[in-house]
């Protein structure tokens, strides 16, 4: 009962901690340097000596793996924009949602300044916006309004049909990522792409389970802390839903700066926010997306999140 209680005020501090930090709270950020692959399938924490050379040669094969099959859904998903053709004249909708109780128009986190970069990006290809995850009908709404293109407020079968939604999310905003997917797909609507990182679900949601109307899905997922997503999503329908992988990411030997949030939740909940301002987590998703808007016109120059003047990764 005392060990129960004990993990219910961990979790609730580590959910506090998403509360919105004041400008006099925010901590000075320092430097990190990015390593790795970035991929890991096996967590080797609590080994050592030869035991722990053995698993680094392994999770090293396993990592490459991991991303072969990323670059290689990569690969499908841009032969299938080509062979669609003019999709790409179509404007995409890109909706994402912050995590726990954050803002959405917060620019510490990166699933704000993700949508700003995919502007950026995407000048005149893409309509990004960022809500709360506790705004999913108001997102809901804004698809349904933009989708309306001849403004008579109801949505016809070739409007639904040229339909162009990715959806992203952290935590509660990848629970609510796939409620949103789900939403659509109740109204006929399609969506191209779910990217979700390190899914909590809430409460009367399933954050792993998606929608038939999605065509493409990935999860990326940690396994520390009292707060760890889940590690598999799946389709509802996999003859049309396609799994591109759940990703596990670890921070054992990888620390990730996470100065957007308090002390408190870095002591409590680190690898939770880790993953979520991890840059090789978003330049993974930039690339998903710039594969499935293929023949959107993007910013030629345009480098990675991770180099981007858009991003404050520190």
């Amino acid at each position: 009962m005392g060990r129960s209680i004990i993990s219910i005020i961990i979790i609730a501090v580590a959910f506090i901690g998403t509360f919105p930090l004041s400008a006099a709270t925010q901590e000075p950020r320092s430097e990190i340097e990015l390593q790795g692959v970035g991929f890991s399938t096996q967590d080797t924490s609590g080994q050592s000596g030869a035991q722990h050379n053995a698993s680094d040669a392994a999770s090293t094969r396993q990592e490459t793996a991991a991303a072969s099959s990323l670059k290689d859904a990569l690969e499908d998903t841009s032969r299938q924009q080509l062979q669609n053709g003019a999709e790409g004249d179509r404007k995409a909708i890109i909706i994402g949602f912050v995590g726990g109780f954050v803002k959405h128009d917060d620019t510490k986190h990166p699933e704000v300044q993700f949508a700003a970069y995919l502007r950026d990006r995407y000048p005149s290809g893409v309509y990004a916006e960022v809500f709360s995850n506790h705004d999913g009908q108001k997102a809901f709404r804004q698809v349904l309004r933009l989708l309306d293109t001849d403004h008579d407020g109801t949505l016809t079968t070739t409007e639904k049909g040229q339909a162009r939604i990715i959806i992203y999310g952290h935590s509660w905003g990848a629970s609510e990522t796939a409620w949103l997917a789900r939403e659509l797909g109740q109204n006929g609507i399609p969506v191209l792409l779910t990217i979700q990182v390190d899914i909590i679900a809430k409460p009367g949601q399933d954050g792993s389970r998606i929608a038939a109307n999605v065509a493409n899905a990935v999860n990326f997922y940690q396994p520390g802390g009292p707060l760890h997503g889940h590690p598999e999503i799946f389709a509802a329908d996999p003859a049309r839903t396609k799994i591109i992988g759940n990703f596990r990411m670890t921070y054992k030997d990888h620390p990730i700066n996470c100065d957007n949030y308090p002390w408190y939740a870095r002591v409590f909940n680190k690898p939770h926010h880790e993953i979520e301002n991890d840059p090789r987590v978003w330049d993974q998703a930039a690339s998903l997306i710039d594969s499935e808007l293929s023949n959107t016109g993007s910013t030629a120059q345009a480098s990675s999140p991770s180099k981007s003047p858009l991003f404050n990764f520190r």
